[in-house]
């Protein structure tokens, strides 16, 4: 069997495609398996670390205001196709597997003109312009909240399926991941990012954290400063003497994101749909800081309803303050039985067997 997968930009992409690949190749071991992807996107690093072929294509979003940016992205829209046509014709796959990203759209829409199976992945509750699109010309859509089905065309939600969010459950126990970290039983430990390509409000209150609470207090903390900002923050990381503490541990990214989710005590995160279900699936704690730049406000939305439940802690980024974080963390780590009810309140939300169902539609399609 081969099999093409795409989804790019961000981690929140690039994960689920990842997921999507280990499982099939764990069903299938001689699974021949590439990626398409751009060479801008995080997945020109994340997967070849895994340990898959990628190739590129160029690719870029369209701008909400009238700019020579849009021009430049109208001619990827066209050439990006015929570029994505000629990999697939080349490697020949039996299915193609699209996550999101701008890069789902010439790879998804090529396969289709090709006449092969084609199935894409919805993280969020309101789906992506680009999924919308596609939506009209793959086989299958799986979607991960119920009630996603009202923001689509009625002419193509017969090909809706729930299916939830691509989270591999490796059944990593507390114990067994601080074990592995190198964690006292009983060290406090915090682990915070802001996504893969970083939220410079995040990595502020992050910093002011360690800084004024996180060093006094001798707590261990990791935190990953993402992509954009990187080299800021890094600086400001150096000047501040962060890199002398043994407990802290600053990096662009964490690849081994589920052994320190399995350790932590508390994360303090952004609220998208693939964090929100690692939550859910790890059972952690959490502070939710949701970007207010996102379509629909859906990260407010996704982490007001986990917040409800009296799963986790949220505030917008235009309250949360320095101080007001440093209470939080504060309070949560001082109080380790409402830590835990806010673990079992957020471990209702778990669909643990998504990346199963998934696969299971793709193959489907080849019946």
């Amino acid at each position: 069997m081969k099999v093409i997968l795409c989804g790019g930009g961000t981690s929140g992409h690039v994960n689920p495609a990842l997921n999507i690949a280990e499982t099939i190749k764990k069903r299938i071991p001689d699974a021949e398996i590439m990626f398409i992807g751009t060479k801008r996107g995080i997945e020109s690093t994340l997967v070849p670390k895994f340990g898959y072929k990628i190739d590129f294509v160029e690719v870029s979003g369209f701008s909400r205001k009238l700019t020579l940016k849009n021009i430049k992205a109208a001619w990827h829209a066209l050439t990006s196709v015929s570029e994505a046509k000629k990999i697939i014709k080349k490697f020949n796959p039996d299915l193609v597997i699209g996550t999101g990203g701008y890069v789902s759209w010439p790879t998804v829409k090529a396969a289709s003109k090709l006449g092969i199976p084609t199935l894409i992945h919805e993280q969020n509750a309101f789906p992506g312009v680009t999924t919308k699109m596609l939506s009209k010309v793959v086989n299958k859509v799986c979607i991960s909240f119920t009630g996603s089905e009202k923001f689509f065309d009625e002419d193509v939600r017969g090909k809706l399926i729930l299916t939830g969010n691509p989270v591999i459950v490796d059944g990593m126990t507390r114990e067994e991941a601080r074990k592995k970290l190198g964690l006292d039983e009983n060290e406090p430990y915090v682990l915070s990012y802001g996504g893969s390509m970083g939220a410079e409000k995040v990595n502020e209150l992050v910093f002011d954290l360690i800084e004024n609470y996180s060093i006094p207090q001798n707590i261990r903390h990791t935190h990953a400063i993402g992509r954009v900002g990187y080299e800021k923050f890094n600086g400001i990381a150096k000047e501040k003497g962060f890199y002398d503490h043994k407990n802290l541990n600053i990096s662009e990214y964490i690849y081994d994101i589920s052994v320190h989710q399995a350790a932590a005590d508390l994360m303090i995160c952004r609220a998208g749909a693939m964090t929100l279900s690692e939550l859910a699936i790890r059972g952690r704690a959490a502070v939710l800081i949701p970007s207010p730049h996102v379509t629909e406000d859906h990260q407010y939305k996704n982490a007001r309803l986990i917040a409800d439940a009296g799963a986790a802690v949220v505030y917008r980024e235009s309250e949360i303050t320095p101080k007001l974080l440093a209470e939080t963390v504060s309070d949560l780590l001082a109080n380790p039985n409402k830590r835990r009810r806010m673990e079992e309140s957020v471990k209702s939300f778990a669909m643990t067997d998504s990346l199963d169902r998934i696969v299971d539609e793709a193959f489907a399609l080849l019946k």
